[in-house]
């Protein structure tokens, strides 16, 4: 990756422009303050009374709107073809982690590139992670090893998007021994049995799918040393 587009300490907010409500930017942006928007993004964050830092990708549906009230400085505008825009805006941040907004919800289609590029974010070793933040969800890529603290009865579904194996401790359905595969065996719907879930796989292509409420679990597990903060360091207004 070239020189981040931005670089933060505190973690960043990414905003795509699927369906997104104040309640949903409330609760990440008191967990990743630092607002970065995806294209048209920009106008559901404007909508909501956020203004991004940086606005990235090729700017087909961002407004003329936006782009007056914003300025150049804010516009980063990455021409090519080949990426989606979330894609382009996920490696061109640098924090330590990402929670992405206004991806679930809206275009099938927008999903599923989506949820490609967070495997392809994981295969590349980039050390940025990425939690997607939907109504009744929180999904991220798996890395090789995990431990999450959960509740028993708690949902936790595994969806892969390549050929991927692993082992499981605490869930209802053991995963150790079976082949996962988007065009054969899928593991959602899983169930907690034990507070400590452990899991193992041996490719990076893995999605794990947690409930929405579990969302700070899902950090501790991923980030080392996250702690919510108190409401006085938020900055959350």
């Amino acid at each position: 990756m070239n020189h981040p587009i931005v670089e933060s300490c505190d973690a960043i907010t990414l905003i795509a422009g699927g369906p997104c409500t104040r309640a949903d930017l409330a609760l990440a942006r008191r967990r990743a303050p630092v607002i970065v928007a995806v294209d048209g993004g920009a106008d559901r964050a404007l909508a909501l009374g956020a203004e991004p830092v940086a606005v990235i990708g090729d700017f087909d549906s961002l407004s003329e709107a936006a782009r007056q009230r914003l300025g150049p400085a804010r516009l980063h505008r990455i021409a090519e073809q080949e990426t989606t825009d979330f894609d382009k805006a996920l490696r061109s941040v640098a924090a330590p982690f990402v929670l992405a907004l206004g991806v679930a919800g809206g275009r099938i289609d927008h999903e599923l590139a989506v949820l490609n590029a967070l495997v392809q974010h994981q295969a590349a070793g980039r050390a940025v992670p990425c939690l997607l933040i939907g109504v009744q969800d929180v999904i991220f890529a798996a890395p090789p090893e995990l431990t999450l603290r959960l509740r028993v009865g708690d949902r936790l579904s595994l969806f892969p998007m390549g050929r991927v194996t692993g082992d499981s401790v605490g869930l209802r359905w053991p995963i150790t021994g079976l082949n996962f595969a988007p065009d054969g065996r899928i593991g959602t719907s899983n169930t907690v049995t034990q507070a400590e879930v452990q899991l193992r796989f041996d490719a990076p292509n893995m999605l794990v799918m947690l409930p929405r409420a579990r969302l700070d679990a899902a950090l501790r597990a991923l980030v080392p040393g996250f702690r919510l903060p108190r409401r006085s360091e938020a900055g959350v207004r």
